[in-house]
């Protein structure tokens, strides 16, 4: 796939293209869905697909007390277009100057004349142009007389629960990673290298990668079950996330103990996927009573990851 990162990279004399709009900020089944639709039609008509998103979320640059936390950072969005089959990925800066471009505008000067857009395809509920004025609704009706073609995706639900950014944002602050699962479509993870902690798991005989956290952090506190992937091997895991009331800290930590693993490693790219929930975040009396808990924690999840249904 290849990457432009602004207007201005993206080639003047460029083919013709179907466009997938949107700004992808989680790569869920909606979003698959825009992305799928705009490559099955590219590839009939023999022309490139495009995925067409912003960066950073417009809400960040329009009102940023509101903005939410975000679900995927831009790198690993960007890998999910591209196993989709996205022949281009075009990101657009988001800036204060650029939210103010007219939605006709961004329909007739960036879609009809820089992508040469012979279609496009985008989300039932997306916005876009100055106040958020083009919708769905107001693509088509401008874009068509341009020559060309809107496929709008209709909302998709799973379990009664409209797929959307919103719905998956609140599984992830409720800890409820199956649900979130449920929605994106593959589980939920985060990447990232590992850092040196105050290694006290190692001392209660549980050692742990580190994490540092992004900020704003969106899954809930608590122990989770899941995976660590490294450069050279994987590994089951029981994953904490929380502040370890038990030492009186207050800073968060994202810590996994990998099963079956020795050595350490640090400094390494490591990507943490959580697969279901163990349990909430507790202070407990005593450094053995949280090792006596750790250990149960350890036996959960080998009974959970061995069978992920149940």
């Amino acid at each position: 796939m290849r990457l432009y990162r602004g207007l201005e990279q993206y080639p003047a004399d460029a083919p013709p293209s179907v466009v997938a709009q949107g700004t992808f900020d989680g790569i869920h089944l909606g979003h698959q869905a825009v992305i799928l639709t705009a490559v099955d039609r590219a590839r009939a008509l023999g022309i490139r697909s495009v995925a067409l998103t912003f960066d950073p979320h417009p809400v960040t640059v329009l009102r940023p007390s509101e903005a939410p936390p975000e679900i995927l950072p831009l790198a690993p969005r960007l890998e999910r277009i591209a196993e989709l089959g996205a022949d281009v990925a075009l990101v657009i800066p988001f800036t204060l100057e650029f939210s103010r471009v007219d939605a006709e505008a961004f329909v007739r000067d960036i879609l009809r004349e820089r992508l040469k857009a012979r279609e496009v395809v985008v989300g039932f509920n997306h916005t876009f142009g100055r106040g958020a004025r083009g919708s769905a609704a107001f693509l088509d009706e401008v874009a068509t007389p341009l020559g060309i073609r809107v496929h709008v995706i209709p909302p998709l639900t799973v379990d009664g629960i409209v797929v959307s950014s919103s719905s998956v944002r609140e599984a992830l602050r409720k800890g409820d990673v199956r649900r979130a699962a449920s929605l994106l479509g593959n589980p939920y993870a985060v990447r990232g290298p590992v850092s040196r902690g105050a290694e006290r798991g190692r001392l209660l005989g549980f050692p742990t990668a580190n994490l540092v956290p992004r900020s704003p952090w969106l899954l809930a506190t608590g122990v989770y079950a899941g995976r660590a992937e490294w450069d050279q091997g994987s590994a089951l895991a029981v994953i904490n996330v929380g502040v370890r009331p038990t030492f009186g800290e207050a800073g968060l930590v994202v810590e996994a103990h990998l099963l079956d693993v020795s050595g350490d490693l640090y400094g390494r790219e490591l990507t943490l996927t959580f697969l279901d929930r163990i349990r909430d975040e507790m202070k407990f009396p005593s450094v053995e009573a949280l090792r006596s808990r750790i250990d149960e924690d350890v036996r959960v999840a080998r009974r959970l990851l061995a069978d992920p249904a149940g």
